[in-house]
């Protein structure tokens, strides 16, 4: 797991990991709306509710009105996406970072083929 830390400076994998449980809070609240309304007494519903609604604020400008309310998380989701796919690295300069190139997510499949393979 080391070989991540080590190719990235710390300032990028604390960028990357703020975006990538952003990214990953608005897909699960994506998820659970699928199931549960918004304002359901569940606990993790209101936790995915009160951390992603400012967030949504922040990107109502450039959110199409056509989109249904349910589908408005997983296309802000996208823009963390695409910031963390395209313009980090091409930021970092690099070309092509490959297959897991997500620092928070090579982590965590580190982890998890340690633990099976």
């Amino acid at each position: 797991m080391t070989g991540t830390l080590d190719a990235f400076p710390a300032w990028v994998l604390i960028f990357d990991y703020i975006m990538g449980m952003i990214m990953w809070t608005l897909i699960g609240r994506f998820g659970m709306n699928l199931f549960l309304p918004l304002d359901s007494p569940f606990f993790f519903m209101k936790a995915f509710v009160k951390m992603t609604d400012p967030i949504l604020k922040v990107f109502k400008p450039v959110t199409p009105s056509f989109l249904i309310p349910p589908m408005v998380p997983l296309f802000v989701a996208w823009f963390f996406f695409m910031i963390r796919f395209y313009l980090m690295p091409w930021l970092l300069g690099y070309s092509v970072m490959g297959m897991l190139s997500f620092p928070l997510e090579s982590e965590i499949a580190a982890g998890i083929y340690q633990i099976f393979g």
